[in-house]
Order: structure tokens, then C-alpha cells, then sequence
């Protein structure tokens, strides 16, 4: 009985065997979907389809840089005003990416994993600032921590004021920025393959050793793209650090803010502002490329 059980499986083999060779996937290739298309005709389409939305990101850069006057570059890189912007634009953005990767690691982490269905809550409320208009997300600030606001009024009575101060100008940039970093680390974790969970979890490794070993390692290319993308949000915020800030030179009043108030009075000042906060941007982007580029090729 068991020869014939075997025998009849080996027949059942080879009658298939003509089906599997022909549908198997490394013998079935997926239809192209420029198929009876040439690739010299499906690229000219792909490219004038691109051509319309790249253009539109590029050429306002051009026409940016091309009205920059030298001597009024070298007028504001020699101003005290707009050194203490830049220099306040730095320092504020730099302290917001540090706290949103060191508080905004574990929560990542707890909606990449999507086993509760407060992760799932949390994925939601998270993106909430990223489609908020920065003027809103400035007057909500100032409803809660301003003098009278929800929480402002009891801090108030403790001595402790936020708003139109520098913290006020971390808070904004972090209630806008963060959310950058989350959804970017986050996406990296959620990568992480459940074989390496499983692994960890069986060499007896506790949650901050999974971090620290296991998770971060694996998702660091997200986590640094993500607080590159927080920082250039952080550095480049201005609605919302108007309405909570203010725009008190020397103050409050980042490189953002003195655009604005150049725009005003001087469209040549404001000019030369907005080209020193764009190749602010490109070096922060240049660095970003340049790190990933070195870490990708030592691992």
C-alpha cells in the first residue's frame, strides 16, 4: 500500500511538473505596463509626465538665486541682527531634534509594532500636526501655555512663563517637527523582521537591550533621516513661532521671522535672507547625504 501511495505520487509529480515549469515565477515574468510601448517612447512619457511638478520645485530656486546681490550677502552675514537669528534658528532647532528623537525613539517604536490598537490611535494623533496649518497650531499653543491659557494661568502663579520666550520657540518647532521624525523612525522599526524579535527575546534581552542592540541598530538609516528631515522642518517653522513666540529681535525672532520682517521693509534684505536659510538647508542636506552614503558603505 505504501508503494502504490508512492507510485501515485510520483505520477501526480510528473503530471504536474509541465505546469509548475510554466507558471512557476521564475518562469513567468509580470506584464509590462508599458507593454507594445518602446523604452525610448515609455521614458520621453514618464519624463514629460515628472517634467510638469519638477520644474515647479526648481525653477522658483533658480529664480531665488539668481536675484542674489553680493554685496547685500555680505552686508547680512555681517549683521548682528541676522547673525542672532541664524544663530538662534540653530540652537533652537538643534535642541528640538535632540528631544524629539529622545522622546519620540520609544514611541516610534510603539507604533511600528501595531499590536495595540492605541498604536493605531496614536499613528493617527501624531499625524494630526502634520496637516495642521502653523498659524492654528500657534494660537492652540498660546490657548495653553499663554499667561491665561488652560495651563499657563497655574504656571503663571509658580513664576513660570512660556510664551514669547525661547522655550516657546522649542515647543512650536517640536509640536511641528516631531511628528517628522515619529512617522520616519517609525517606518525603520516597523522593518525590523519578527526573526530578530523572537531572537532577542529567547537570549533573555530586556526591552532597553532590544533597543539598544537590536532595534535602533537596525533602523538607524531611518532614525537619521528622520531627525535631518525634523531639524530642516524645525529650522525652516514660522507660523506657528510667530503666534507663541513673537518676533522680538534678538529674542525670539529666528531667521524665518527676519525673512518676514525683511519682506516688509526691504525685498533685497529679505532676498538675501531667504538664500542664506536655503544653503543653511543644502548643508544640512548635503551632511545628511554624505553620512548615510559612508554608512551605507560600512555596513
Amino acid at each position: 500500500m505504501p508503494f502504490a501511495m508512492n507510485g501515485g505520487n510520483l505520477r501526480s509529480e510528473m503530471a504536474l511538473s509541465p505546469l509548475r515549469e510554466e507558471f512557476s515565477p521564475a518562469k513567468r515574468s509580470p506584464p509590462s505596463p508599458w507593454h507594445g510601448v518602446g523604452a525610448s517612447t515609455a521614458k520621453w512619457i514618464w519624463a514629460l509626465a515628472a517634467a510638469p511638478l519638477f520644474a515647479l520645485l526648481i525653477v522658483p530656486i533658480f529664480a531665488l538665486t539668481g536675484r542674489l546681490s553680493w554685496p547685500m550677502l555680505r552686508e547680512q552675514l555681517n549683521d548682528p541682527a541676522t547673525l542672532s537669528a541664524l544663530w538662534l534658528s540653530l540652537k533652537t532647532s538643534s535642541i528640538t531634534t535632540a528631544l524629539a528623537v529622545f522622546m519620540g525613539t520609544p514611541l516610534a517604536f510603539i507604533i511600528a509594532k501595531r499590536r495595540y490598537r492605541l498604536a493605531r490611535i496614536l499613528d493617527v494623533l501624531i499625524e494630526l500636526p502634520m496637516v495642521f496649518p502653523p498659524l492654528i497650531v500657534g494660537i492652540a499653543l498660546l490657548l495653553t501655555f499663554g499667561r491665561r491659557g488652560l495651563l499657563g494661568e497655574h504656571l503663571s502663579l509658580w513664576g513660570i512663563e512660556i510664551a514669547f520666550t525661547q522655550i516657546a520657540v522649542v515647543m512650536a518647532q517640536l509640536f511641528v517637527a516631531a511628528p517628522f521624525y515619529i512617522k520616519t523612525a517609525s517606518i525603520g522599526m516597523g522593518a525590523l523582521a519578527n526573526e530578530l524579535v523572537d531572537a532577542a527575546a529567547a537570549d533573555g534581552a530586556d526591552w532597553l537591550q532590544f533597543l539598544r542592540f537590536v532595534a535602533i541598530p537596525t533602523a538607524l538609516p531611518a532614525v537619521f533621516c528622520g531627525a535631518a528631515l525634523c531639524f530642516s522642518r524645525a529650522l525652516g517653522e514660522f507660523g506657528a513661532t510667530m503666534m507663541f513666540a513673537g518676533n522680538i529681535p534678538g529674542k525670539t525672532q529666528t531667521i524665518s521671522l527676519a525673512v518676514y520682517l525683511g519682506f516688509e521693509s526691504d525685498l533685497e534684505q529679505a532676498i538675501t535672507l531667504s538664500i542664506i536659510l536655503l544653503l543653511t538647508s543644502l548643508s544640512v542636506l548635503a551632511v545628511t547625504r554624505l553620512i548615510m552614503s559612508r554608512f551605507h558603505s560600512d555596513v
